[in-house]
């Protein structure tokens, strides 16, 4: 029996190796990939859900004011009165006193309070065409305009773009920016290169107003932790496609501390988990560092064996070393040291491990369980 298991860990990490490899070619092909160019402008309204002075938003928003495009609107939101996000609004509408800007305090009940905010932002919006944008992206002034071009197609029914992730000052905030980049990024690429992505991402999402009347609105996906994916899977039942954007935001990270670190990760794992298990379950021949480590002490009986699972580690290691590389340089990122992606990798493996043994996430203060296909069922508020 030991042996068995010995030679499945070591047959993961081995596939794992593969895996990290094919990782890297997908993440070259897509940044081969050209900018998206539109036929026309059509007037655009983005929606911009808030909740607190996060940092780096007032640049962050301010990307979103100085676009090359034709007429867009910014509809901001926030559930109270007394967000201090309202501070950084009023400031920019001073600012850019031209610009097509509106706030809208109070958001609407709903168990997700992201898409709470946006059902009471919507009546605000004046365009037809809708980008839904997270408050802590970084955009150039192309993005309206390549965000929203394969919307030209009647086929498309909702775009959508990744991101590469910049840290805040701190340890936390580095080592959650090596996940998006180093572990996210090439997966959610290597699944859309195999065509077995069904992918949303919620940072931005760009649809047209009819596609949301016709898969029920906001409300349709109000009760759901993923609200990106089950807005990218009901345009999917209407027969529309969901196209991943080649333009690539910027994501601005600030983990303040350790534990806040491991509610988002797990809260992001137990999230996809809940949505798609099996693909979940699949992830964990992604984890070749881990899987070679974790078949190190069962060769220790054995001098051939261990050499054996060394050789696997030194080749998992110059596997993720290579791709790191890659994918750096793809980012324009200043590399990382291999020891801090050894604990990155070996923290990836443990949060993985860890959203087995419950369905409950933290979000924004709040304490919810996952149902089965991902609903929040909300249990209380500012647990201790």
């Amino acid at each position: 029996m030991i042996l068995i298991v010995e030679y499945v860990l070591l047959t993961a990490a081995c596939l794992g190796c593969v895996y990290i490899l094919g990782s890297g070619i997908a993440v070259r092909r897509f940044f081969k990939r050209p900018p998206a160019v539109g036929a026309g402008q059509a007037p655009v309204t983005v929606l911009k859900p808030l909740c607190g002075d996060d940092p780096g938003l007032y640049q962050n928003l301010r990307s979103f004011c100085e676009q090359d495009f034709g007429t867009w609107q910014i509809v901001f939101g926030v559930r109270s009165a007394d967000d201090s996000a309202i501070a950084i609004v009023r400031r920019l509408m001073t600012e850019y006193p031209n610009a097509d800007l509106a706030l809208v305090v109070g958001g609407a009940a709903a168990d997700n309070r992201k898409v709470g905010n946006l059902l009471a932002m919507l009546p605000a919006a004046r365009h037809d065409l809708l980008v839904i944008a997270d408050s802590d992206i970084r955009v150039r002034r192309s993005y309206l305009a390549e965000v929203t071009a394969p919307l030209a197609d009647p086929a498309v029914g909702l775009v959508t773009c990744l991101y590469r992730a910049l840290p805040a000052p701190g340890l936390w905030s580095r080592l959650t920016c090596l996940f998006v980049n180093h572990s996210f990024l090439p997966q959610a690429l290597t699944a859309e290169a195999l065509r077995m992505g069904d992918g949303c991402f919620g940072p931005t999402m760009a649809l047209r107003r009819q596609t949301l009347d016709a898969i029920g609105g906001f409300g349709a996906i109000a009760g759901h932790l993923a609200d990106d994916h089950e807005l990218g899977a009901a345009a999917r039942r209407l027969g529309l496609k969901v196209v991943l954007s080649s333009y690539l935001l910027d994501k601005v990270i600030a983990e303040p501390s350790f534990r806040a670190l491991l509610q988002h990760e797990l809260r992001w794992a137990r999230t996809i988990r809940a949505v798609a298990p099996l693909g979940f379950l699949g992830s964990s021949l992604t984890h070749a560092t881990a899987l070679a480590m974790l078949a190190l002490p069962f060769h220790a009986w054995d001098d051939a064996l261990q050499i054996e699972a060394l050789v696997v580690l030194a080749l998992a290691l110059l596997c993720r070393t290579a791709v790191q590389w890659r994918v750096d340089r793809a980012l324009r990122l200043p590399r990382s040291p291999l020891w801090l992606l050894l604990l990155r990798d070996l923290l990836t493996f443990g949060v993985f491990v860890a959203s087995f043994f419950t369905r409950r996430v933290m979000w924004r203060g709040q304490l919810y369980r996952l149902g089965p296909n991902g609903q929040l069922i909300f249990l209380r508020e500012n647990p201790t």
